[in-house]
């Protein structure tokens, strides 16, 4: 079922050819989180152009612009995860534009190659460990692999997508075979069953189910900045590694979006692009929801700034993208659940 919300009610067109208001840019966000009310609202303020949105799972949505095709009034595309704003490019479902101010704004590796679609906040996904019980803690993701972490390591499941994405980029670095070793090593590796989010894993190292883990940064930022049940009250025993910092760097996660296929309302849709760039909306993205800015030289919040500072990996996003199926084949090889 897709949650519906919107600034004012969204008007879902029947039939082609219905006209839609100069001022409106119609959105389809897979992202779920109550702070971007804020860049919605700063969006309109500033430019008059009213937001309608719709918010749900990101399947669901790509599957809804599917059904619509040419009469689908959605201008944006919002996601959270490069597999599926890949997913909705190559199912037609995006366009390219052109953007001096997004091509500029962006660096070259967080955008399609086509401009169909720009990152604009990022996670680190990194290893955090249980200070108490880990004197010797992973320094790269390869590590995971070791012996000496057997029945210490809490991961997601191979069927989220950041699983699936870190497993990509390790491929896109890596090779299939190497990477498929070390996927059936993690898993031998395991201390429990993959279950739960990012803030379960966490979770794990308070209870002392798990010693090592991978999360996104956001999720520990997030425990940092305000109170998370189970998990700020202990945060303290909890040290973090950004991994592989002598070679490919810690992997990024991104929020990104593109412009619809029959965006009716094309001009908006770009401008809200842009301004999902602009320095407002980046800070926002840091201090809001304690993400990384994908825009260079914006100041972070300081939830987000205590974690360091770190060599992220800068392979090209269409790089991971196009080793996703690799990926899930390793996974599924490795009996990772």
């Amino acid at each position: 079922m897709i949650a519906r919300t919107s600034i004012i009610a969204l008007t879902l067109a029947g039939t082609g050819g219905a006209a839609y208001a100069a001022g409106e840019v119609n959105l389809y966000s897979s992202r779920h989180y109550d702070t971007d009310e804020r860049l919605y609202s700063d969006f309109t303020d500033a430019t008059g152009i009213t937001i309608n949105r719709i918010e749900g799972n990101a399947d669901e949505l790509i599957a809804r612009m599917e059904a619509e095709g040419d009469n689908s009034p959605v201008d944006v595309f919002l996601t959270v995860d490069t597999v599926r704003i890949t997913r909705a490019k190559e199912l037609g479902l995006l366009q390219s534009i052109e953007s001096p101010v997004l091509e500029a704004a962006i660096p070259a590796y967080l955008q399609d190659e086509d401009n169909q679609w720009f990152a604009f906040s990022q996670r680190a996904r990194i290893l955090f460990y249980d200070k108490n019980d880990v004197p010797n803690p992973p320094k790269t993701y390869q590590d995971l692999a070791k012996p000496e972490f057997a029945g210490q390591v809490c991961i997601r499941s191979s069927s989220n997508v950041y699983t699936q994405n870190i497993t990509a980029a390790l491929t896109a670095h890596l090779g299939e075979e190497a990477t498929s070793d070390w996927a059936k090593a993690v898993v031998a590796n395991f201390a429990r069953d993959p279950q739960g989010g990012d803030t379960d894993q966490l979770r794990g190292i308070v209870s002392g189910e798990c010693d090592v883990v991978m999360s996104n940064t956001y999720y520990f930022a997030r425990a940092l900045r305000r109170d998370v049940s189970g998990l700020s009250d202990s945060i303290d025993q909890i040290g973090w590694v950004f991994p592989n910092q002598d070679d490919i760097g810690a992997h990024m996660n991104i929020s990104g979006g593109g412009v619809a296929a029959h965006a009716p309302n094309k001009e908006n849709a770009v401008k809200f692009l842009e301004y999902l760039a602009s320095e407002q909306a980046q800070q926002y993205f840091s201090a809001g929801n304690d993400e990384y800015p994908a825009v260079p030289g914006i100041g972070l919040a300081p939830s987000v700034a205590k974690l360091g500072i770190f060599r992220p990996d800068a392979i090209p996003l269409s790089d991971i993208a196009d080793n996703i199926g690799a990926a899930q084949n390793i996974l599924n090889g490795a009996g990772w659940k």
